[in-house]
């Protein structure tokens, strides 16, 4: 499935080029598939929102593009090269789940560690990089809380720092993993306002949720998922393109299948859990 770059929004045509492609794609773990069939162009500048219930492969998805999980079968480039050689042009933000905040770090620190994949660890990251991660605080809405212990901070504002964090390197594409899950009304207003933004600056953005506000406000691209007939059949796509072509009321259906949606209030209630 490829978008036709014309019927895309405007702000998606001012890519220069593809930022992800595609090619019959499959990836997962250990030689099995958790996701498959995969044949799409994400054209440069564009948000792309992911969208697709438990077991169908979001988060092993955007763990491909970074190339930290396995590709099983087909092609894919990021940015024109493999996943591994463009990583240190990506930003990403795991679930929430996927970090510890235990760890006797400053927010500071933890964004300054957004620095590390083009410097390095042990390099000093100099006047720039210290105003790089000031700005990249100012620009989350944190500035204040920079010398605030990590583990102290909310949940929401731990999602924000950890946006800092993937925004303080000047990523050209950025993969957001769950990133509205759990959040309160004034951080998830904050997070969806940065993701217009960041997606008029031109950068391209991959977003997985399950909330289709995110998708109908701040996307131009959805990318539905579904989840195999049986348990340990690997997810594939359900429909990709602009959100008024594929954000339709039978390509959810066909996604979550035994699914009650509702698309007017921009939610999905699943009978199952969703990832």
């Amino acid at each position: 499935m490829t978008i036709d770059p014309a019927r895309s929004d405007a702000a998606s045509s001012r890519g220069r080029g593809i930022a992800l492609e595609l090619g019959d794609a499959a990836f997962g773990y250990d030689g099995t598939a958790q996701v498959e069939r995969l044949t799409l162009e994400v054209p440069e500048g564009s948000a792309v929102a992911l969208i697709g219930p438990n077991g169908s492969g979001k988060s092993t998805l955007l763990r491909g593009v970074l190339g930290l999980a396995e590709l099983t079968a087909g092609t894919v480039r990021v940015l024109g090269e493999a996943p591994d050689r463009a990583r240190r042009r990506i930003g990403s933000l795991p679930q929430a789940d996927a970090r510890d905040a235990s760890l006797p770090l400053s927010l500071r620190q933890v964004v300054t560690m957004g620095l590390y994949r083009s410097r390095g660890p042990i390099r000093p990251i100099g006047r720039q990089g210290r105003l790089a991660v000031t700005a990249a605080l100012e620009r989350v809405g944190l500035g204040a809380y920079a010398a605030r212990r990590f583990g102290e901070l909310s949940g929401g504002q731990q999602q924000r720092g950890i946006l800092a964090r993937a925004l303080v390197s000047d990523p050209e594409l950025l993969l957001l993993d769950e990133p509205f899950n759990g959040l309160d009304r004034e951080n998830r207003d904050v997070l969806l306002q940065l993701v217009r933004d960041l997606q008029v600056e031109g950068r391209t953005i991959i977003v997985s949720t399950h909330d289709l506000e995110i998708a109908q406000e701040a996307c131009t691209h959805v990318l539905l998922l579904a989840s195999g007939h049986h348990p340990h059949q690997p997810g594939h796509p359900a429909a990709f393109g602009s959100v008024a072509d594929a954000l339709t009321l039978d390509a959810v259906q066909h996604a979550f299948q035994d699914t009650t949606v509702e698309l007017d209030s921009h939610t999905v209630t699943t009978t199952r859990e969703t990832e």
